[in-house]
């Protein structure tokens, strides 16, 4: 060991959204740092809270570490054998459409490759889709329609150069922080620069925009209906570049038409001077950048406002030029590399199309492939309805949860059940899906697997390992080529490591290119071992002899499609949900500021569960007042296919009407709160994408007559079940142990808390016997018990009871855990508040450096006036910044006020 101790130095890449951050990780002897790479072009350094865990999640405590078999361990060899055995046998006998892999974004480069040559290649089915499919297929379709390709015409310097960005369905200040930041720091240099927020919601980004426009769900392509119609009625027609390089725009406008500043008010809900001053804003910015993600794709037409929105930059002549362009910011963080390699079921790898057949032909002779898919597979929605009704009978799910995550997510996990073989690829063993699976493959994770990924800005940038593969864990890649061997055709995947892969993809993408497709990587075919070992971030096209890749597209003005012109496309309809008057709510869902997915990696990390500790459902004022509902109660929300049981936050950042529901948690973290169960199957036509965020449902009181907060001791927080008696849970890790919030629909409190403690106390009290003590609190005129265990002196665990929501300092209880406690501190712990001596966090804003509310608030009334004065005080808001929304709100005088 040398150098203070550090035994490896690593650079990286973020397994986490599309913004694709650079790491760098330095192990030691005392374990992993994790730091952002200033030297990564996506962020310069700076990390997100999730990324700024990573560390946090390396753990082994939930891992796979060996194959499984109907429950049992298993050899890789039996494994391996006993899936392309079956998936033969189904093949012979039903044909290769009744075998289905189900893959994800959080595969690399090579793995995706190999399961897409695999499966269209050789067991001939296109029957390969991924969770793409959930997040970005609307966007792939919107672009193949405007540009002939899919590709995203701009980069992240884009945001900073430009003196507009609008944010379409985006909470880019959570979901992509370091994105954001990148913008506020370019507001802060340039103070003239805009910023607008199209958001039914008031979130953390709509606070920090100089206009925040609420569009009524389904309202998004009426709005930039009326954008086209004022850009050309105004004069703002780039008439140049429309004549010279676009096709369509005649149609598009006269679709347009109706849309006056009345129309599209009624249609968005906007209040016509909002509109007025917004249309006013994007025709006199010519540096204009329309930043749009889930809240555009997650739609029924979803394409068609992806089109809506190009139709305006391509009128205007906003593309291709620094500052200017439509950009679609990607979820996951190789949902882009995924959609290069063919992972969608409509395409074919390197942006070939299934439908061409001197593509198909390009590729089989590539390949050497026995039996070339010939048309298109199944979507996801469409996949597991085939699994349902026993068409498709074998099914691969790789790096991905879809009992929890896909539209009606009950039937999907019937589905499963019903399935004849399923077989599941995942880092741990607890998940939804995992659940249903017959036989289960340990999979490598974030530090132990090597390859690369593409960011939302094209760029390619490398995951390294600096971990060992735990124990008998195999790369993705690995995994499908022992299969692929085993079912005859081992020649053909008889990689030594994935730089092999790459290369071979990179050839791929070269042949029979000469720049007519947009991905172009014959500058990386010579790319040897070494070479993809150093490789540093690069944005494709990558052309044979060019130095670097390409910042921007469409320059020239040429595109993709077979005129070589960028299409205008007509858009379609409103769509939106049908009203029931039993549903009377429209339910949007979307991510929490520090989780990500379903949790099974964020799920790991105690900092990520400071801010929010359990599955949550907003709702306006007026409509909990008129429903009779509090704040804090817990709550059944239900649709026509299912229903949920979470914590009611009563907001005024929620519009009268709407719902809003986070959608990572899942039967591993709480009791009844996965959000897909309440969601329909319904897709948009052009895309196959699910539309999430606008299912029909209402909402009431679950009729708890009890609560209680709890925190334990163990290091077994997989297997920790709540007492029976809670008929609601959520469990999140702390320091040490975990945290828990329970409630109960029968008994009575004064007589089922005892109970309940015991139950909770078992486990905790079983090895240290006599060294246990109990204390005891009670007010029974009030309501409230609590019981507190410790051993010797140290605090073992706690459970505080209330008839309603339980006031209990919880960060202040949470960091008492495994500490030994004198007697004051001992009865602080019992009660559940700190004394003078140990003043309250309050609940915790900044999880990067644990500040909570009442510390933020301390330090504004002692002066600090700014975001800028509170972090230099408490340290908040200095790392990744997605709390200074949060920040400002406990300002006296905010820096931020929404439109």
């Amino acid at each position: 060991m040398a150098d203070g101790g550090v035994m490896m130095r690593v650079r990286t890449t973020c397994p986490y959204c599309g913004v694709g951050c650079g790491v760098a990780v330095e192990a030691t002897g005392d374990g992993v740092a994790v730091k952002g790479d200033p030297n990564h072009p996506a962020n310069f350094g700076r990390l997100c809270s999730k990324g700024a865990a990573l560390a946090e999640t390396l753990g082994l405590e939930d891992r796979l570490l060996h194959p499984q078999i109907e429950g049992r361990r298993a050899s890789w060899a039996a494994a391996t054998e006993t899936i392309a055995t079956a998936f033969s046998r189904i093949i012979e006998r039903h044909g290769p459409d009744a075998v289905a892999f189900y893959v994800s974004g959080q595969m690399l480069i090579e793995d995706y490759y190999v399961a897409n040559k695999l499966m269209k290649g050789f067991i001939g089915s296109a029957n390969i889709d991924t969770n793409s499919r959930l997040c970005m297929a609307s966007s792939v379709a919107g672009h193949k329609r405007a540009f002939g390709a899919d590709v995203a015409p701009g980069c992240y310097e884009d945001l900073e150069r430009a003196d507009l960005v609008v944010l379409v369905g985006s909470n880019l200040a959570w979901c992509h922080p370091v994105l954001f930041q990148r913008i506020e720091d370019a507001r802060r240099r340039r103070p003239d620069m805009r910023l607008v927020v199209v958001d039914p919601r008031r979130t953390a980004t709509s606070e920090a925009a100089d206009i925040h426009l609420p569009v009524a769900p389904g309202g998004d392509t009426a709005l930039f209906r009326g954008l086209l119609r004022a850009l050309e009625r105004h004069g703002a027609r780039d008439a140049a570049f429309v004549a010279a390089h676009t096709s369509g725009v005649e149609a598009a406008l006269e679709a347009s038409a109706p849309f006056d500043l009345a129309r599209t008010a009624r249609e968005t809900r906007i209040a016509p001077e909002l509109l007025a001053r917004f249309f006013d804003l994007f025709i006199h910015t010519e540096k204009t950048v329309t930043v749009y993600s889930q809240g555009v794709n997650q739609a029924a037409d979803g394409t068609d406002r992806v089109n809506a929105i190009i139709n305006c930059h391509l009128l205007a002549g906003r593309i291709g030029k620094p500052g200017c362009s439509p950009f679609s910011v990607t979820g996951q963080p190789n949902a882009m590399g995924g959609r290069e390699v063919g992972g969608l079921a409509n395409q074919l790898a390197c942006h070939m199309e299934l439908d061409d057949p001197a593509a198909r032909a390009r590729v089989r002779r590539f390949w050497r492939a026995p039996r070339m898919a010939d048309r298109p597979g199944l979507k996801a929605v469409d996949l597991f309805d085939a699994v349902h009704a026993d068409r498709v009978k074998a099914v691969w799910i790789i790096a991905t949860n879809p009992v929890v995550s896909m539209p009606d997510a009950d039937r999907v996990r019937e589905a499963l059940r019903r399935c004849e073989l399923v077989v599941v690829s995942d880092i741990v063993a607890t998940t939804d899906t995992a659940a249903c699976a017959d036989i289960l493959l340990p999979s490598t994770g974030w530090g132990e697997k090597s390859g690369m990924t593409t960011n939302s800005e094209r760029r390619m940038s490398r995951q390294r390992a600096f971990l060992p593969p735990p124990g008998e864990a195999r790369h993705d890649w690995r995994q499908i080529c022992d299969v692929a061997a085993k079912m005859g055709w081992a020649e053909a995947f008889a990689y030594a490591d994935s730089s092999e892969i790459f290369r071979e993809y990179a050839r791929l993408c070269a042949l029979e290119n000469d720049g007519a497709r947009a991905l172009d990587l014959a500058g990386l075919t010579a790319l040897d071992k070494a070479g993809y070992e150093a490789f540093e971030p690069t944005q494709w096209p990558t052309p044979k002899g060019a130095r670097g890749g390409m910042a921007r597209l469409f320059a020239d003005g040429r595109f993709f499609t077979p005129s070589g012109r960028a299409n205008f496309v007509v858009p379609g309809g409103r769509a939106v949900a049908a009203v029931k008057p039993d549903y009377p709510y429209t339910l949007n869902t979307g991510r929490a500021r520090d989780q990500w997915h379903t949790m099974t990696r964020t799920g790991r990390s105690p900092t990520l569960a400071r801010h929010i500790g359990e599955p949550f459902v907003e709702m306006a004022p007026a409509d909990a007042a008129r429903e009779g509902l509090r704040d804090a109660e817990i709550v059944r929300v239900i649709s026509p296919l299912g229903e949920m049981l979470v914590r009611l936050c009563v907001t005024a950042r929620q519009r009268p009407g709407e719902l809003f529901a986070p959608m990572h948690w899942n039967d591993a973290f709480a009791a009844r709160a996965r959000v897909g169960a309440l969601v329909a199957p319904i897709v948009d036509p052009v895309s196959g994408q699910p539309a999430l965020k606008a299912s029909r449902v209402r909402i009431e009181n679950a009729g708890a007559v009890w609560h209680a907060f709890a925190v334990i001791r163990t290091e077994d927080f997989v297997r920790w079940r709540a007492p029976d008696t809670a008929g609601y849970w959520a469990k999140a890790r702390t320091r040490g142990g975990l945290r828990a919030e329970l409630a109960g629909f029968e008994g009575a409190l004064e007589s089922i808390h005892a109970l309940v403690a015991d139950e909770l106390f078992a486990e905790a009290i079983r090895p240290a016997h006599a060294r246990a003590q109990i204390a005891a609190h009670a007010n029974a005129g009030a309501g409230v018990y609590s019981r507190a265990l410790f051993i010797d002196d140290v605090f073992a665990g706690a459970i505080y009871f209330a008839r309603g929501p339980v006031p209990v300092a919880r960060s202040f209880v949470c960091e008492q855990l495994g500490r030994a406690l004198t007697a004051r501190a001992r009865q602080a712990a019992l009660l559940g508040r700190p004394g003078a001596d140990a003043p309250d966090r309050g609940a915790i804003v900044c999880s990067c450096m644990n500040v909570g509310a009442k510390e933020i608030a301390a330090a504004a009334r002692a002066g600090c006036a700014s975001i800028e004065a509170i972090g230099a005080a408490t340290g908040a808001g200095t790392n990744c910044g997605s709390c200074r929304a949060e920040i400002a709100r406990l300002l006296p005088e905010r820096e931020h006020v929404p439109a």
